[in-house]
């Protein structure tokens, strides 16, 4: 049954500030793993090497192979001479990006900005009433080679530690550039893990799903069917449908990797739980009550109080299961956010 009640606050817990890791491990497969089984409750204390252990032949793993765009971009007001802040969050066309801009207030309809000089200009042509504006860009060149060159990597605001190689925000299975953020669960894998799964019999799907930063505000609404979801882009071809139907159809178990795949597969699931290639937009916003019609398992990071992730982890293994699980990883001084430990929901 949908909790049609659910409160925002009941998705609240305490978190120290120092438990909030700010740099990624030197090895990616060495952070900690919580192991929660979603039917009883119980836990364990892995490592991320580990989770190979939970994954049996037939199963079929499913990744998020979008690729963060370094989409923090600095630049100057052409009028006036101040410092603009700039944060690509949507691509409407080849020119025109949905964006949040720094300082807000004064950035106004038909404000030019500058990036670098015959290089990369912007103009704003609307704002819209949740503040973000809609810029249009001129340029000489290809416009991800330019970002390459002036963008920097959009960490979320929780992390204030500079990021030594930029690379560590990316999978190491990247490679369709147009994410606001991480799809941080996979950040965990290596060459080396992701061989021995698929030595295991494992098949190892792709799907794209262009994270925006909406993923990760807290939600503001009193009760949870007030909030509005944001939407994103996500891309799923008929080679990678064949896997997952496949392992479907054999009865064995869709392990999801990250909150990004598992709302994609859902999006795209019939009720018997196959898929199908397909493109689009996404709004889908999953929460206790919700019916899973494909992921059967995931693999995921430590979610922010009263964010939609975490109400999407309590769907999938009971909200008493999750906010316990997140008391023991915090006396546990787990590892909590983007470069954070990871869990698995078995």
């Amino acid at each position: 049954m949908i909790e049609i009640n659910s409160k925002t606050s009941d998705f609240y817990y305490d978190l120290p500030e120092e438990l909030i890791a700010q740099t990624p491990l030197k090895d990616r497969d060495h952070s900690r793993l919580l192991v929660l089984d979603k039917d009883n409750g119980d836990i364990e204390h892995k490592h991320f090497y580990n989770v190979i252990d939970y994954l049996n032949g037939g199963d079929c793993i499913v990744i998020n192979d979008t690729k963060v765009l370094p989409a923090r971009l600095y630049g100057v007001r052409k009028d006036t001479g101040a410092v603009i802040e700039l944060l690509l969050l949507k691509r409407i066309d080849d020119k025109k990006w949905e964006t949040l801009v720094k300082p807000g207030k004064k950035a106004k309809e038909g404000i030019e900005i500058v990036f670098k000089e015959n290089l990369l200009t912007g103009k704003i042509i609307d704002v819209h009433d949740d503040g973000n504006r809609i810029i249009e860009f001129e340029f000489q060149g290809i416009f991800e080679e330019i970002l390459d060159q002036l963008g920097e990597m959009p960490l979320p605001p929780y992390i204030h530690e500079k990021l030594e190689d930029k690379n560590r925000y990316q999978t190491i299975y990247a490679a369709h550039p147009g994410s606001a953020a991480a799809p941080t669960a996979g950040l965990h894998f290596n060459d080396e893990l992701l061989k021995k799964i698929e030595d295991k019999g494992v098949s190892i799907a792709k799907l794209t799903l262009h994270v925006g930063l909406g993923t990760f505000r807290p939600v503001k609404a009193e009760y949870i069917l007030e909030h509005k979801m944001h939407s994103e882009y996500y891309e799923l071809t008929e080679e990678e449908a064949k896997k997952i139907n496949k392992a479907k159809l054999e009865g064995k178990k869709i392990i999801s990797v990250g909150t990004t795949s598992t709302r994609t597969l859902e999006t795209i699931g019939d009720n018997d739980g196959f898929v199908r290639a397909q493109k689009g937009w996404t709004e889908i916003f999953i929460y206790p009550g919700y019916k899973f019609k494909v992921v059967d398992s995931l693999i995921t990071n430590f979610h922010l109080p009263e964010s939609t992730l975490i109400m999407l982890v309590s769907a999938l293994a009971g909200k008493e299961n999750i906010m316990n699980a997140y008391k023991i990883a915090v006396e546990n001084k787990y590892r909590f956010f983007s470069f954070g430990d990871a869990m698995i929901i078995k």
